[in-house]
């Protein structure tokens, strides 16, 4: 999924609460699995999945969305003569 104008593959959320949600689920799934690990054993690695899907592969792909998330609208590339930056909009 692609941003108009934005080269690379978008990250972003529809709104902050639902990308936060998506959040806490998954580092809640993975910090989970290992906590659980004494307790029930191997079945709780079954979260890993689980965690891993919210965060959409990677926790660092998570973070990499929240900063799209919270600065969608209020940033824009702006490319010209082959070199690009960012500005502030409206």
């Amino acid at each position: 999924m692609s941003v108009k104008g934005s080269p690379g593959p978008s990250y972003a959320s529809r709104s902050l609460p639902v990308h936060l949600v998506r959040g806490g689920i998954g580092f809640g799934a993975l910090v989970g699995a290992f906590a659980l690990l004494p307790v029930v054993g191997w079945v709780a690695l079954l979260l890993l999945p689980v965690g891993l899907l919210a965060l959409r592969g990677c926790p660092a792909c998570w973070v990499l969305g929240l900063v799209q998330t919270v600065s969608r609208g209020r940033l824009e590339r702006q490319c010209e003569g082959g070199s690009c930056r960012l500005e502030r909009t409206g």
